[in-house]
């Protein structure tokens, strides 16, 4: 898919993981998780360079023979449980300009959403330049689970345990909004992990991900199923074993 603007894949894939470990190379049908990030990447024809940032020389590996480049290893303090993902997408950046290839774009592609394919990418990259005017845009889909039936945790004066809603209906007298069906509420998306892209100034300037002005981009289907537990790849096991979705073709022999 070729534009006059080139963008850059990131695909994270440091080693650590805590719920599920080993996730970004656990083998799903056969190949690593990953691989089918990098297939999708590769396929959509979107990027001039796909590019995976892990910590880890075996990841590193799996990674180049799928068809990614691994130019770096991620520095160990880029890649703690808790390090931002600011940290070592700024730091991939700069690496590519101080070697005089920084695209204009970048996207962030994680490997835990196996479904996203190569025409999700394309579907994305057409919304955000068809756009002209947004600092990034970022993959959604509807809560399964509505914030206005959320509560949080709260005491009153005497200590004692009491609860309020995380979202309450602004029209007092009317029926409180964790009373009212899913279907009668305001919609309210969530964010999933199937897709960032973005204008490369926006971290490097302003030390922000994804700007002020967000395109949302709503997923269809699974294409936003994110793996994270035990429970997720079961579902995905599921998914793939009933035909209600597919992988992404690695068009490779490994």
């Amino acid at each position: 898919m070729s534009s006059p603007i080139e963008c850059v894949a990131l695909i994270p894939a440091r080693s650590g993981s805590k719920r599920l470990s080993g996730k970004n190379v656990k083998e799903l049908r056969g190949h690593p998780l990953l691989a089918y990030t990098i297939a999708a990447a590769v396929e959509s024809q979107v990027f001039k360079r796909v590019i995976v940032s892990t910590d880890c020389p075996e990841i590193a590996g799996i990674a180049r023979r799928y068809g990614a480049e691994t130019p770096w290893l991620r520095p160990a303090e880029y890649a703690a449980d808790t390090s931002p993902d600011i940290e070592w997408l700024r730091d991939a950046l700069e690496k590519l300009e101080a070697a005089g290839e920084l695209t204009a774009c970048f996207s962030l592609l994680r490997p835990t959403s196996p479904f996203r394919m190569a025409e999700t990418i394309r579907r994305a990259w057409r919304a955000f330049l068809d756009d002209g005017e947004a600092d990034s845009l970022r993959a959604i889909e509807k809560c399964r689970e509505h914030p206005a039936k959320m509560w949080q945790l709260t005491q009153d004066d005497s200590g004692k345990p009491r609860m309020r809603p995380v979202m309450e209906n602004p029209n007092a007298g009317e029926t409180p909004w964790h009373s009212r069906p899913y279907q009668d509420l305001p919609p309210v998306y969530v964010q999933n992990a199937s897709l960032e892209i973005a204008w490369t100034d926006i971290p490097l300037k302003h030390h922000s991900i994804a700007g002020t002005r967000i395109l949302p981009f709503i997923t269809e289907g699974y294409e936003g199923h994110d793996i994270n537990s035990l429970e997720d790849w079961i579902v995905a096991e599921y998914l793939i074993d009933n035909g209600m979705t597919t992988l992404p073709g690695l068009g490779v022999t490994v």
